[in-house]
């Protein structure tokens, strides 16, 4: 299935607001908060490597999503990596590669190193985000992939990707194959393609509001008076 994306400047708008401000700016679209589980990752997914070029931004991209098991052989064999790899390289935009280790155990084995992250890399994708271990990473930042992963290890058994193109869960959010996601240090906000105008469009209003506030409590002289005025002005 071709991947529906959304205009250029709509992924390079979200890429200048964290990761944050875009669930705030979510919320507000969907009319409320959401469950976390279709949100926001949880606090066990770790940014290992972000802000590579130093701009300060996010990583932005569309989810490639794929399932791995790095210990055992899975019954029956797989196959199918190449094809997973060519849907980065002819998404024709910037993609994140999304990885759950789905092994028994889970997250023992390393599912990501340096080899796999240039690849990914000459084919187009700008970060990895995996429930799973990272392992190279001093390698992976060379390659100059983005990096969240759940945990790192020196090593793995037999290595296979066992389904790709499906729905996946990364530190207790789920995501679809397509969805935009927002990376920084707090961690990843999923972004339905649907929403994502509403969204950039409510970010930038959620971030004049808070920067007016930011104002408001950073000014010189700051009063109890001034606080008592803040209480009537936003009311309760």
């Amino acid at each position: 299935m071709p991947l529906k994306t959304v205009a250029p400047e709509i992924l390079e708008g979200l890429a200048e607001f964290d990761s944050a401000t875009v669930q705030n700016a979510a919320a507000i679209v969907y009319g409320g908060y959401i469950s976390e589980h279709i949100d926001y990752t949880g606090p066990d997914l770790n940014p290992y490597l972000y802000d590579l070029d130093g701009s300060g931004k996010p990583t932005v991209g569309y989810a490639m999503t794929s399932t791995w098991m790095p210990l055992h052989e899975p019954v029956p064999e797989v196959s199918g990596r190449h094809d997973f790899m060519d849907s980065i390289a002819y998404a024709n935009a910037p993609t994140i590669v999304v990885q759950q280790d789905i092994d028994m155990p889970a997250r023992r084995g390393a599912i990501i190193g340096d080899g796999m992250a240039y690849q990914m890399v000459a084919l187009g994708a700008v970060g990895a985000v995996t429930d799973g271990n990272a392992r190279d990473v001093p390698g992976i930042k060379k390659a100059g992939l983005a990096l969240w992963a759940t945990g790192r290890v020196p090593g793995h058994g037999p290595f296979n990707m066992i389904d790709h193109g499906i729905p996946v869960h990364v530190a207790g959010l789920r995501i679809l194959p397509g969805d935009i996601l927002v990376c920084d240090g707090d961690g990843v906000t999923r972004v339905p393609v649907d929403v994502a105008s509403d969204v950039l469009k409510t970010a930038a209003e959620v971030r004049a509001k808070e920067g007016a506030g930011f104002k408001y409590f950073s000014k010189p002289g700051f009063t109890i008076q001034d606080w008592e005025d803040y209480k009537t002005s936003v009311g309760g």
